[in-house]
């Protein structure tokens, strides 16, 4: 996998301070997502808000000639927060690869 450094991958808060390993976790979910169905990551963002006691996290990645594809997920722990967000955002990438692929029949 790419370096994160050489990725369009960001990861923010703007009231939460995130720790190193949230980022990389995110980091490599996302490109491990993207190279399961499109393999071409144009750019990618994660952010993390605060709702009362829960996290929110929203999240929106763009791959190759696509339209961007967003989901948000609200839980208790913010990686369960990202995880829930990425499995969104996984379905329609995985429904758009195969819509793509019955259209050329």
């Amino acid at each position: 996998m790419p370096e994160s450094v050489d990725t369009p991958i960001t990861v923010g808060s703007s009231s939460i301070d995130l720790g190193s390993a949230i980022r990389e976790h995110a980091e490599q979910e996302i490109l491990k997502v993207a190279d399961k169905y499109f393999r071409r990551l144009n750019t990618a963002s994660v952010h993390f808000t605060g709702e009362g006691d829960d996290f929110r996290c929203s999240v929106n990645i763009r791959m190759g000639g696509l339209d961007m594809m967003s989901a948000e997920a609200e839980a208790k722990d913010a990686y369960l927060a990202f995880n829930s967000a990425l499995t969104k955002v996984e379905k329609q990438l995985r429904r758009t690869k195969r819509e793509l692929r019955d259209d050329k029949h």
